[in-house]
C-alpha cells in the first residue's frame, strides 16, 4: 500500500484504527486540538506530499465533526496530497434532500458543496439516507450498502420462518433489497404518516406478519420511535419475535430506554457512528463495518473497480 495515507478527525478515530488493521498500515498523525475559544485547530504531523490520502469522518451532531472533515481536506490540500478521499462513514444532513416545506434549506446539497468546496477529490460513504444524494456532487461519489456486514451476521434464513419488514414506504426498495439476499425472505410494509419531524403514526400493516419472526430493515435509527411504535403494531398484529438492523445508530434523546421498553427482541446496528456507554443498552448489538470500507479503500487506491462490493 505504498503512498497511502489515512487519518481522521476526533469522532471516527476508532474506526480509521480498525481499517487501518485490516490494511496491515500504520494510521497517520494527525493533530486536532482547540484554540481557548474553541476553534478547532488542525495539524498532519507527516509528509503527504503526492501521496493518495484518505480522510475517516462521519458528520453526525455536533457540527464539529463536519468542521473537522472540512478542515482536514483543506489541510491535507495545501499539503499538496495528490488525491483526496473523504470517507464519510454516516453522511450528515443527508435527510434534509428536497425543499419539502417553504424556506427550508436543502442542507444535502450544502453539504456536498462544502465538501467539493474545501478540496475533495471524491467521496466514500455508507448507506446514504437517499440515493440521490450522489447526484449534489460533481466528484465521484461511492455510496457502499452494508448488506455485506448483516448478511455475514445473519446467513441465509429460513423463508417459512422470517419476514423482511420496511419501516415506511420510502424504504421498501431497501428492504426488498435486504430479504433478496437473505435468500428471498418474504417482505412485509408498516404504512405510516409522520405528523411531524421525528414523530410516526402507523396506519396499517401490509403483508403477512402473524407467527412470524420479523426483520425490521431501516438505514437509521434516531429517535427510536419509528422503530419502536412499527415494532409495537406488529406485535399486535401476531409477530413472533422482532430483531431490528440499522447501519447508523444516533441514538438520540431517550431513545436508549424506548427502545429497551419496546417488544424489540434485539437491535443490531454497525460502527459507522460511536456508541459512547451511556447510549449503550441490553438488546444492542454492534457488527463492525471497518473491513468493508477498508476493502473499497484499497480498490480505490489500486484503480480497481468495486463494484463487487455492492452485490
Amino acid at each position: 500500500m505504498d503512498k497511502i495515507k489515512i487519518l481522521s478527525g476526533t469522532t471516527s478515530w476508532e474506526l480509521k484504527e480498525k481499517i487501518c488493521e485490516n490494511l496491515a498500515v500504520e494510521p497517520t498523525k494527525a493533530e486536532v486540538s482547540r484554540f481557548a475559544d474553541g476553534e478547532i485547530r488542525i495539524q498532519i504531523k507527516e509528509n503527504i506530499r503526492g501521496c493518495d490520502v484518505f480522510i475517516v469522518q462521519s458528520t453526525h451532531p455536533p457540527s464539529d465533526n463536519l468542521m473537522e472533515l472540512l478542515l482536514l481536506i483543506d489541510a491535507a490540500l495545501r499539503a499538496s496530497a495528490k488525491r483526496i478521499t473523504a470517507v464519510i462513514p454516516y453522511f450528515g444532513y443527508g435527510r434534509q434532500d428536497r425543499k419539502d416545506a417553504p424556506r427550508v434549506p436543502i442542507s444535502a446539497k450544502l453539504v456536498a458543496n462544502l465538501i467539493q468546496c474545501a478540496g475533495a477529490h471524491r467521496v466514500l460513504t455508507c448507506d446514504l439516507h437517499s440515493d440521490q444524494i450522489q447526484g449534489f456532487f460533481d466528484i465521484p461519489v461511492d455510496n457502499l450498502y452494508a448488506f455485506p456486514v448483516f448478511r455475514d451476521y445473519f446467513g441465509t434464513l429460513p423463508r417459512d420462518k422470517f419476514t423482511v419488514v420496511s419501516p415506511d414506504v420510502g424504504g421498501t426498495n431497501r428492504a426488498r433489497a435486504f430479504a433478496k439476499r437473505l435468500g428471498n425472505l418474504p417482505l412485509a410494509l408498516i404504512d405510516k404518516r409522520r405528523p411531524s419531524p421525528n414523530m410516526a403514526e402507523v396506519m396499517n400493516i401490509i403483508g403477512e406478519v402473524e407467527k412470524r419472526n420479523l426483520l425490521i430493515v431501516d438505514d437509521l435509527i434516531d429517535t427510536g420511535k419509528t422503530v419502536a411504535y412499527g415494532a409495537k403494531a406488529l406485535k399486535d398484529k401476531g409477530a413472533k419475535s422482532i430483531w431490528v438492523c440499522a447501519t447508523h445508530g444516533l441514538f438520540s434523546g431517550n431513545s436508549k430506554d424506548l427502545l429497551e421498553e419496546s417488544p424489540i427482541d434485539k437491535v443490531i446496528i454497525t460502527n459507522t457512528i460511536p456508541i459512547p456507554s451511556h447510549k449503550k443498552f441490553k438488546k444492542l448489538e454492534i457488527l463492525d463495518i471497518s473491513s468493508l470500507l477498508a476493502e473499497a479503500i484499497k480498490r480505490i487506491h489500486e484503480e480497481v473497480s468495486i463494484s463487487e462490493l455492492f452485490v
